[in-house]
């Protein structure tokens, strides 16, 4: 199979976007996936939508993503913290998300270890601590690095749960700390043509 898939509208994308057949994954394909993203909210969002992808497709969170920021206050952090056993038993009731306690939890104590983080200390800065180096483009895409091993024990020593190497990769991939998108495809090309690569 090739990496790369043509679409309708003549453009190559990564084979995962172009196989969907989904304009929405599309969408997230060109328009969001590798492309920079900072601030606290945007990136606490992220690292949510990540931990509740473990164990599903992506698609599948994907699809309910507005119903995720509905229902978690459009991840803005201090609202989210402030979650107590009654919002627990809301979310696990709303069957328009993932219910799943272990992954409720640990998204409103993420947001208190985000909010406990000391002075001078920001989430954004944590992470593109640990970016990758960039990688040849066309090398294999790595489930997990050591970086993202990193970032994922350095989240965890601060309180941080739900966070393992390969969601901390799947992360950094999404936020644009890694450009994994495959050679040919327009997207990465772009990306790389700006990067001066």
């Amino acid at each position: 199979m090739s990496d790369v898939v043509v679409g309708s509208d003549g453009k190559a994308r990564c084979a995962w976007a172009g196989l969907a057949a989904d304009e929405q994954y599309q969408r997230y394909h060109d328009q969001e996936w590798g492309r920079p993203v900072s601030g606290e909210r945007d990136l606490f969002e992220r690292l949510s939508l990540e931990a509740f992808q473990s164990g599903l497709s992506w698609i599948t969170i994907l699809r309910k993503r507005e119903a995720f920021r509905a229902a978690f206050a459009n991840f803005e952090p201090t609202a989210v913290a402030a979650f107590n056993d009654d919002d627990i038993d809301r979310l696990l009731a709303d069957a328009s998300i993932v219910r799943n306690r272990v992954k409720i939890r640990a998204t409103i104590g993420n947001a208190r270890a985000l909010l406990a983080l000391p002075d001078g200390v920001t989430l954004t800065e944590l992470v593109h601590a640990h970016a990758p180096a960039p990688r040849p483009a066309g090398e294999p895409v790595p489930a997990k690095t050591a970086e993202s091993a990193a970032l994922a024990k350095e989240l965890k020593k601060r309180g941080f749960a739900f966070i393992g190497p390969t969601t901390a990769y799947a992360m950094m991939q999404a936020i644009g700390l890694a450009n994994d998108h495959q050679p040919g495809c327009w997207v990465g090309e772009s990306l790389r043509a700006a990067e001066g690569r």
